[in-house]
């Protein structure tokens, strides 16, 4: 349990899942790698598997694993949330999110910014579920109100848009989504829990990679489901049956005692190990890693090469403002930018030496691809229009190393 003292950020994620002793007095909670459990006796694992038991005991690791349980304690202390649950990867938070939401002939209104795999998860595989997708302009509270209906299961949007880097004002899109009973399901890897309050904006449900900046430098694949206990779930269309039954969030609950379980895409102890050690780095890393994009972003304009630079952060861009009002003077470590065409993308990109040509965000190394090629590569001309993925577009993570070493980087590599 967390020391009631304990205020600060870092000092409740270093105590928060100390309540049960190490038997060996470990400090960092072992990792637990097994599958089952043995019990005492046949009435305490029928009580364990009926949850008859006052604090639930672990009965295979497919459901839960102390070690998963750690992690799981130290992310509901930092980010506030009443529950939270850790599985394999950020779409399979998103996707076990979405399957104990949506039902067939329910839609979801979101914007068509998204992420790619994502935006296929919505619009392709729930589409063959009976499920609509119904796009908007996150910035037209207006048209994200037209939008709902009776059979809306969710609003959902990404706090900071990968890759366009647009921004919903949350404030203002939560109460419209109260007043017609819709929960607001955000994606919030972009800008970890040290960076933005979830909660005070009205989030009701967070989905996060945590692949990205709480691995700790890609260790490992990891995703989480937060559930912030702000929303009734009585009057959800789909979770209203479950509430009754529910002893704590239906939401939570239908997940971890149906979906979860029924789907398997659960974390594994070993990175629940990692994702621990690399959580207890995140705000140095991510304040390092933050500055550094800032300050890459504003020489970046200044380089005639540079068609465009995107950064929310910067003078130049119109959500500065929701910016500086959001995320604590920390907007993330990704920004984009255009050179002139694919051709002179792929040169530059070539060229570059200590910038790694990857895929993923928030590495301890900076990254960067061309997202039109990679990310969206296989969908049509026409939906990355939709989707507004330019071929002239680059996305950087930007890392850890020194800021003038990335600078002489992309400075030889224009060249």
């Amino acid at each position: 349990m967390v020391d009631s003292q304990c205020k600060g950020f870092n000092s409740q994620l270093l105590s928060a899942d100390k309540s049960i002793k190490d038997a060996h007095g470990a400090i960092n909670t072992p990792i637990y790698r097994t599958a089952a459990y043995e019990f005492p006796n046949s009435q305490a694992i029928a009580d364990a598997f009926q949850n008859k038991e006052m604090i639930p005991s672990h009965t295979y690791s497919r459901i839960s694993n102390p070690s998963v349980e750690s992690l799981e304690k130290k992310i509901k202390a930092i980010s506030g949330g009443d529950n939270v649950m850790l599985f394999s990867s950020g779409m399979g938070a998103i996707s076990n999110a979405f399957m104990a939401l949506a039902y067939a002939g329910s839609n979801i209104v979101t914007s068509p910014h998204l992420f790619g795999n994502t935006f296929a998860f919505f619009q392709f595989t729930l589409a063959e579920f009976g499920v609509e997708v119904r796009f908007v302009d996150t910035d037209d509270l207006a048209a994200i109100e037209n939008a709902i209906d009776e059979n809306t299961c969710a609003f959902f949007c990404e706090v900071i848009t990968n890759p366009h880097l647009e921004i919903a004002d949350l404030a203002n899109i939560s109460p419209i989504l109260k007043k017609h009973n819709v929960p607001m399901v955000v994606d919030t890897t972009i800008i970890p829990w040290c960076g933005f309050d979830a909660k005070k904006f009205g989030v009701d449900i967070e989905v996060v990679s945590t692949t990205k900046y709480i691995s700790g430098g890609a260790t490992s694949l990891g995703g989480a489901i937060v559930d912030y206990g702000s929303f009734d779930w009585s009057k959800h269309p789909r979770l209203k049956k479950v509430t009754p039954q529910a002893p704590f969030s239906a939401f939570m609950f239908k997940i971890k005692r149906e979906i979860a379980r029924n789907f398997g895409a659960n974390m594994d102890p070993d990175t629940a190990f990692f994702q621990s050690l690399g959580l207890e780095t995140l705000t140095l890393r991510y304040e390092k890693m933050s500055n550094n994009a800032y300050e890459l972003a504003k020489f970046l304009e200044t380089l005639p090469q540079i068609v465009k630079v995107s950064y929310t952060q910067l003078d130049s861009s119109p959500y500065k403002k929701l910016s500086d009002e959001m995320f604590k003077g920390h907007p993330g470590a990704m920004l984009t930018f255009d050179l002139k065409d694919q051709v002179t993308c792929f040169a530059f990109m070539d060229k570059l030496q200590l910038i790694k040509r990857a895929t993923n965000l928030f590495d301890n190394n900076s990254l960067i691809i061309h997202p039109a090629s990679t990310i969206y590569g296989t969908f049509t001309a026409e939906m990355r229009k939709v989707i507004g993925i330019e071929d002239t577009l680059i996305r950087m993570s930007v890392g850890l190393e020194e800021l003038e070493d990335i600078k002489a980087d992309i400075l030889q590599a224009l060249q």
